[in-house]
């Protein structure tokens, strides 16, 4: 009888549900927890705003057939005087690991965490966290879990922008702004189909779109290897197009694969 989990930090949209939704075709059984993991926090980051709606992400998994909804607390997931950590060392030195230090071990030790209480079959993430599947998938190996990563799709607005739990932040103008990162992945992606190969050539490409919007201050671009994340230069067959980009005060990242 096999068990899907779908670790979430809640505030749910239609991305979670999604991966809810592969989840349940999948399994007999889903186990989807909540939990904003303070660990994966850094100093100036959003933890004590991050959007917290619990009553209505328990309706929405209820309506979808979740059988078990865990919301540890702190406590029961870090108890006083806790120094133990999972670490992945080579791929979380690049992007948002680069940018964001020590939040990759907040992840990998919650994701570890839960899935030693749990014991899945299978874990389900979105392609939108690019970097995390890859993490993942490296500790899954490493640590010998018998647990399958499954990686659903990025699920968009019509109008492009990746569905995220702080896209709640931007106010109608940055929300208008933020279709920037979309558009600079998928021009540079034509590009690439078209001939383009270069993968400075591409990163220019999509550095130009997001500098053209004025409330987008890019932090990082990349044309990385989509197994060790390390940053390709040359001709390129396949690859993770990826940026973090702020809109205003609210930090958004995007990707797309190449190659495909």
């Amino acid at each position: 009888m096999p068990v899907g989990l779908v670790p979430t930090m809640g505030f749910l949209h239609d991305g979670h549900l999604s991966l809810v939704d592969l989840a349940r075709r999948q399994n007999s059984s889903v186990i989807t927890t909540i939990f904003v993991n303070p660990t994966q926090f850094g100093p100036q980051e959003d933890l004590e705003g991050y959007p917290r709606d619990i009553p209505r992400d328990l309706e929405l998994l209820e309506k979808r057939g979740v059988d078990l909804v865990w919301i540890p607390d702190r406590e029961e997931m870090y108890s006083k005087g806790f120094q133990t950590w999972v670490t992945v060392d080579d791929v979380t030195r690049f992007l948002e690991g680069k940018m964001r230090p020590g939040h990759f071990r907040g992840v990998t030790t919650i994701v570890a965490k839960l899935f030693n209480a749990v014991m899945p079959d299978k874990a389900y993430f979105g392609q939108k966290d690019a970097q995390q599947v890859v993490v993942l998938r490296r500790m899954v190996m490493d640590l010998n879990y018998p647990i399958e990563i499954v990686v659903a799709p990025i699920v968009r607005e019509e109008d492009g922008l990746a569905m995220s739990s702080r896209n709640v932040y931007l106010n109608p103008a940055e929300r208008q702004a933020a279709t920037v990162l979309f558009r600079a992945l998928k021009t540079a992606d034509q590009a690439f189909k078209a001939g383009n190969r270069d993968a400075d050539g591409l990163k220019r490409i999509m550095e130009e779109i997001i500098s053209s919007e004025e409330l987008a201050n890019l932090q990082y671009i990349s044309c990385a290897d989509m197994d060790s994340l390390e940053e390709l230069s040359g001709q390129v067959n396949r690859g993770l197009l990826s940026m973090a980009v702020f809109i205003g005060k609210t930090r958004l990242i995007d990707n797309i694969l190449i190659g495909i």
